[in-house]
Formats: C-alpha cells, structure tokens, sequence
C-alpha cells in the first residue's frame, strides 16, 4: 500500500512518507523515486534498485560506510576539500567584492545573470574537484541563501552519487560586519553579543538558547555546519582574535562551549531525526586544537610572524579543557561536536613523542596521538584555512600558512596532514594535489591501506551530511525562510543577551541606575 504523496515547492518537489522521513528532489535532476514497502526514496545513485545509502530506515552510521565504500578516490578526495569564501551578495563592500566569482566569465554587473546563480568557479569545483563543503561568507538576504542553496543542491543532485552540498558559514550573529571572522553579519539575522560578549553573561542557558536560534536560522539559510564555537582560551590580550573567544577562565570556558555545542547540534520533536539530530541541527566545528590563544607575544597566526604558540606558564592541558571536558562532553544526545579544526599555530615543544614542531595539522601526537588516541575523538578533523599553500609574504593575511613544513611541496604537505589523522583541508577548492597525496600513501603503504585511510575520513565526512537530514532534503522553503530568519521573536532574544552581556566596571557618585531622566540631549562640542 502506497504510504507516500508528492507536493510541488517552487523548484523542487517534496514527498511526504507516512510514518516516515519526507524526502525532496529537483524535478529536473534526473533523480528517480523507488518505492519499497510502500515507502518513497530518492535512488541518487541512479542505480535503478534502492542502495543502502539512500535507505533513510537504516542507522546513519550504515549509511555512510556503504556510500563511502561505493566512492571513487576522485570523489573522496573531492569530499576532503572545503571551499574558499564564497560571496552571495551583490553590495558594494569589500568581502562581497573580494570572493565574488564570474558568469561566463563575465562580472556579475557584465551580464544578466542573478547572484542566485552558480559562478563559474563554483560549478567547477563541484563538477570537476567533487567538492561538496562550501563556505559562504556574505550574503544580501535569507531569500538570496535559500534560493543558493536550492540551486546549489540541485546542481550536485544529477552528478556523481548525489551526494548533497554541506554549507558552512564562520559566525553570522555579531553585531558588526567588519572583520573576516564575522563577514556574514549583517542583513537581516538576528543580532547577539561577540562570544566575549556571550561569555560577560555568565549563563550557559543563554548560549544554549543563543545555539537553538542561531541553528535554525542557518538552516533557513541553508547552512549545516558553523564553523565555530572558538573555545581558545584567551590568555594573551593583545591577540586580534581574542574577542572571538569566550574568555580567559577554561572552566567558563568549558561551560559555555558545552552549550554553544548542545544548541547548535539539537533538534526536538518533529525536527528530530535521530539520537538528537536532525532538520534543526547545524554541525558545530570546534576551534582551535589544541588552544590558538596563546601565540607569542600575542602576534596572530594568520601571519608568518606568528606562526607559534608558547606556553609560558607551562599551561598547555589548561587549553585542551574546553574541548576534552566541553564540546566532547555534550550534555544533549548528539553528545559530542561533530567536527575539529586545528589551529595554524606550531605548539611550540609539545610534541612529546616525536619533538616535532610543525603547525598542528601536521602534528601526528597533538592530531593522531592526543585528539584521536588519547581524547577518543572520532569526529571530522579539518585543517585551517589554505595551511597548504606557500607563503610569500610576512605579514599578508590572505596568503599561504605552511608553518613548519615550509620546504614540502604541497602535495607532501597534504600527504603529512593525512598520515597525522586530518580528514579535510579547509580553503582548497583543487582535487589534484589530495589526489597526488594518494599516491604517496600507495608508494609507501600500499592500496589496500590507503583505500582504507580515505573511506575512514569519508565515512566521518558523510555521517555530518547524512545526521542533518540533507540525503534526504537539502532544499529550504524561500518563503519561510524569510518569515525565520531575523524574526522579532530571535531579535529580541538578542537584544535581551546584549543587554545581559553589559558589565559595569564602575559607578561613580551613584550616577546609575537613572530612574527619572527617561529622554537624553547630547550636545555636539564645537
């Protein structure tokens, strides 16, 4: 008996299973419906019989070890890459200037194209790398994402395995839009204080909260992954990036991310797919292993002077406690952060196994031996952006970060971050140099252990995309969208958490709290 009906959306179809989890699909795509038991299930494989991949009854972990064992190398590698910046936005700032692309090599002002529409840059990427994880900074609009997205998600759907594209964004919901960190804030999503702003509330529940709103209004986007919560303790005042952070206490610290974590990640009642997860659930990535906020003398590691991190105070496990003792021990069902990202930074004398210092990703004991050996952490590993590219110039941001591994060429230096337990290079649109580092593996280990290396980092890349429900409808409803996104309801929880994250340091002559005054005259000095 058939259990299933079809609904038409504006550029995509979605069916309802009974009982079941409904399923979405670009009528244009190519993508067959098989019905088993009475049930509907898109067949991306283009197989014509249902692959276990695409059985959404089975356990999520099944799921990902057959499609990641049905893979090409090619594919694989191409699902180890996450995008450069990509600019959705059509205003006249430097950031969506900066990561626009081009439409038949044309400007975006050159022709008739929409800025909904797939650059050139990033139908290549998609086609030709198999790159399936994006990073979106900004864009004009919640209509403007969602319709991306849908575009973006049919794209992907008629090519290869169909395997869904997984967005990420670095935080959207600061206050202000001028920094790289933060590039996406701005339009019309909801407003909250800077994680150092989160962490002058002292409240866990806040940040949950703030993690719950903040996840679905990303989904609305599009979005699936944050690239944050940035637990590094900030213990060097004069880093740039120390109001990124959530203070200088490990213990607040630890707390705090706990509950960004647990906000972000879970999904209640219909939403719920499973153990937690499901439609409402945005991957968090937790940065940076093991701790970016010691660099010495505070210089940043986006630049080559900054390439280390010290540890004075002989204090380095004090910046593994956010991660070991926060993000992998969620209090809600997804139990864990779903994803790492090292830090550029050499943590200077720690290897205490091999006296290497070369920057974290390359590190085998803070990668292999500590995060996955000692920590028992199973979750994505993805580098920092662009470490694998050269470095030309001392002081550039947005340039190669290759600290400590300088003289390799940048098909070892992918081949070395493989072999210390990294799973995905971040800012590498290009498939080639992955694949060239599969070969290395072949020469030294032989294909049998390299297969196996690849479907392992496969399978943990693949359960991100399947836990969130993408496999099954990766579209977002244009219309609703706009109705969540930067809804009153989440501007004023915002604006109610700034208020919060306010600290008086001092009250001289009682001046506060003024209970008569209500209108104030400011006076323009000549």
């Amino acid at each position: 008996m058939k259990k299933w009906k079809e609904i038409k959306k504006h550029g995509y179809n979605i069916i309802l299973n009974e009982g079941g989890q409904n399923i979405a699909y670009s009528p244009n795509s190519g993508v067959k419906i098989i019905e088993e038991d009475g049930y509907a299930f898109k067949n991306l494989s283009k197989s014509g019989k249902l692959e276990k991949y695409e059985d959404w009854r089975l356990p999520v972990e099944e799921r990902a070890k057959d499609l990641a064992s049905k893979m090409s190398i090619e594919q694989i590698a191409g699902l180890m890459l996450y995008s450069a910046h990509q600019s959705i936005s059509t205003k006249d700032d430097f950031f969506s200037k900066a990561f626009a692309g081009t439409y038949n090599g044309k400007k975006l002002e050159e022709c008739d194209a929409k800025i909904t529409d797939l650059t050139d840059q990033q139908k290549n990427f998609l086609l030709n790398d198999n790159l399936r994880h994006v990073l979106i900074t900004v864009v004009d609009d919640a209509k403007t994402s969602a319709v991306w997205n849908n575009n973006v998600q049919a794209f992907v759907e008629k090519t290869g395995l169909g395997i869904p594209v997984n967005t990420s964004s670095d935080p959207r919901h600061g206050a202000s839009a001028d920094t790289e960190f933060n590039a996406g804030a701005g339009g019309d999503i909801s407003k909250w204080p800077e994680p150092l702003g989160l962490a002058a509330t002292f409240d866990s529940e806040l940040v949950r909260n703030f993690g719950h709103i903040a996840a679905k209004e990303y989904r609305a986007l599009g979005i699936a992954t944050a690239l944050s919560p940035q637990v590094d303790i900030a213990t060097e005042p004069r880093w740039m990036r120390f109001n990124g952070t959530l203070g200088e206490d490990p213990i607040l610290s630890r707390d705090l991310g706990e509950a960004y974590c647990d906000g972000f990640q879970t999904s209640y009642g219909e939403n719920e797919i499973n153990d937690g997860w499901g439609y409402d659930s945005v991957n968090a990535m937790v940065k940076h292993w093991p701790g970016g906020g010691s660099g010495e003398g505070g210089r940043d590691a986006h630049y080559a002077y900054g390439k280390f991190a010290v540890y004075p105070g002989n204090n380095f496990d004090d910046h593994l406690i956010p991660f070991t003792e926060g993000a992998f021990k969620l209090k809600g069902k997804t139990k864990k952060a779903s994803a790492v990202m090292p830090y550029y930074t050499i943590s200077y004398n720690q290897d205490k196994k091999n006296g290497e210092n070369v920057g974290n990703s390359y590190n085998k004991y803070i990668i292999n031996d500590l995060l996955r050996d000692e920590y028992k952490y199973d979750g994505v590993v993805c580098t920092d952006w662009m470490i694998t590219k050269d470095n030309h110039v001392v002081d550039a941001f947005i340039s190669g970060k290759c600290w400590g591994v300088e003289t390799l060429s940048e098909d070892e230096r992918h081949y070395k971050a493989l072999m210390a337990g990294v799973d995905q290079f971040g800012g590498n649109n290009e498939v080639k140099p992955v694949l060239n580092a599969y070969e290395m593996g072949v020469k030294e280990h032989g294909e049998e252990f390299m297969r196996a290396r690849f479907e392992k980092s496969a399978a943990r890349l693949l359960l991100n995309i399947f836990r969130t429900g993408l496999f099954e409808n990766p579209y977002v409803d244009v219309d609703k969208s706009q109705e969540l996104v930067g809804n009153p309801e989440f501007m004023q929880a915002g604006y109610d958490a700034q208020l919060k994250s306010l600290i008086m340091l001092k009250n001289k002559n009682n001046v506060l709290p003024i209970n008569e005054r209500k209108k104030y005259i400011f006076q323009k000095e000549k």
